[in-house]
């Protein structure tokens, strides 16, 4: 009796430990990064890019090939990634009055902290909320723009990337190892840096030995894909930029080498971050996200930033390392998944309640390998920054289909493309008479989720 008494407080304490294991909560490292679309990484088969850490990650981990924003300029995209809400609904993009205080209350790292969570935050911020915001969802906060070169005290120079490397190890080193942390690390890299036309893209001395002799792919879409379009994308800032950054081989040639070199310094420094989280014990605990805040042309079609329904600005990379998952990793996930879907997701593995306000969904229940009893077929996606230059645009995005509109600039500024028959969108159907019912569906569709998500634009008079 004696022995059975002791093996029933051993299988006690067995089953209990498993418990609270089970019932800890996670810790958070939330990377992204600025003008990275989704084929730039060396684990979705680019032919140059050197990516190791985020590859590890990937092999351990989840990749969605379908990874996608909402609005594809960083201002619009960031205010998505920290309010789960489609721009229409959160109405923050540049020259907006900043995000509500409703807004900020409901973001991802204001509810961990309020639960918890130690949070901090890194980088580029990207978006405008009331003054004390940062203090309502932050403990750690460090916020910094371009130029990539920052002098120090000591007299020299220090990239913007390692810089938040340095910043990253060092909230690590403040936190509480009693208490869950929620870290963003949100790069600057590798957005152009626009002040200068001469070296937009400073990597890192770090890097500089990379791609000297690397043999580089060409433009996705032929550079002059673009005058088949409607006039206003001849003025529109695409073309502007293309003409500071890929105009000439000497141009692309060279910046597009000094792209590639600032990708792989925010892999780095995103490996030393990982490195200090397994120093630490806590990398068994600890989800990884990594993702893009939108997409970037890289010279394809003749266009150098985003702004735009192609799927170059788009699209974007998203890796999940989730520790605790039960299924293998290495999987590749075709589920759509959108930015307004990652707050959605870490407030859900958190063990908390996803706000009601929230219009993303979690994607654990892909993480877990358990694929969702329904799931969208198709979402919405906007630009609506008034700017002289960047047409204002809606449509929808599906499995096979994709319609636009560029409100501004109807009835020219409608597109169709069938993604089966012509996957880099080269052919527009919206003007021919044999996919009219066709494109009467998505006029519809798009209508239906435009109303959705929140109130719709109005055209310009």
């Amino acid at each position: 009796m004696r022995n059975l008494a002791c093996l029933g407080i051993l299988v006690s304490l067995i089953c209990g430990r498993a418990t609270a294991q089970e019932t800890k909560r996670p810790n958070f490292l939330f990377v992204v990064t600025d003008d990275q679309r989704n084929d730039s990484l060396g684990c979705a088969g680019h032919p140059v890019l050197q990516t190791p850490v985020i590859d590890g990650l990937a092999a351990k981990g989840v990749r969605f090939t379908k990874a996608f924003v909402t609005t594809p300029i960083c201002a619009a995209s960031r205010a998505s990634l920290l309010t789960s809400a489609w721009e229409r609904q959160h109405g923050y993009t540049f020259g907006t009055p900043p995000l509500t205080a409703e807004r900020i209350a409901d973001s991802y790292p204001a509810i961990l902290r309020g639960a918890g969570y130690q949070s901090g935050f890194i980088g580029k911020y990207g978006v405008r909320a009331q003054p004390d915001s940062a203090d309502l969802m932050f403990d750690f906060f460090r916020s910094y723009g371009q130029p990539y070169q920052k002098k120090q005290a000591d007299g020299s120079t220090r990239h913007l990337t390692d810089i938040a490397g340095d910043d990253a190890l060092e909230f690590l080193a403040t936190c509480d190892a009693s208490r869950p942390f929620c870290l963003t690390v949100s790069f600057n890299a590798p957005h152009a840096e626009d002040s200068t036309k001469s070296n937009p893209y400073p990597f890192s001395p770090n890097e500089k030995d990379l791609y000297t002799d690397a043999e580089l792919p060409e433009p996705l879409v032929p550079l002059d894909f673009w005058k088949g379009l409607p006039e206003f994308f001849g003025d529109s800032l695409n073309r502007v930029r293309w003409f500071w950054r890929w105009d000439t081989p000497e141009k692309y040639d060279r910046f597009l080498r000094d792209y590639y070199r600032m990708i792989t310094g925010i892999d780095r420094v995103t490996g030393r971050i990982l490195d200090e989280l397994e120093s630490r014990g806590l990398a068994d605990n600890t989800v990884v996200i990594f993702t893009g805040d939108n997409g970037y042309y890289m010279g394809s079609r003749g266009f150098a930033g985003k702004w735009s329904h192609y799927e170059e600005s788009l699209r974007v990379p998203l890796v999940i390392h989730d520790p605790r998952a039960p299924e293998p990793g290495g999987r590749l996930a075709a589920d759509f998944a959108l930015n307004v879907d990652l707050p959605a997701t870490i407030v859900d593995l958190a063990g908390l309640e996803v706000p009601a306000s929230y219009q993303g969904t979690s994607l654990a229940p892909i993480l877990n390998g358990t694929a969702p009893q329904t799931w969208r077929s198709d979402f919405l996606f906007e630009h609506l920054f008034d700017h002289a230059q960047i047409p204002r645009m809606e449509g929808v995005r599906g499995e096979r289909y994709v319609y636009a509109r560029y409100i501004d600039n109807l009835p020219e500024g409608e597109f169709l493309h069938d993604l089966e028959a012509d996957p880099l969108q080269l052919r527009n159907l919206a003007g021919e008479p044999e996919h009219a019912e066709l494109l009467a569906r998505m006029r519809e569709r798009c209508g239906e989720l435009g109303s959705q998500a929140g109130p719709a634009p109005s055209q310009a008079e």
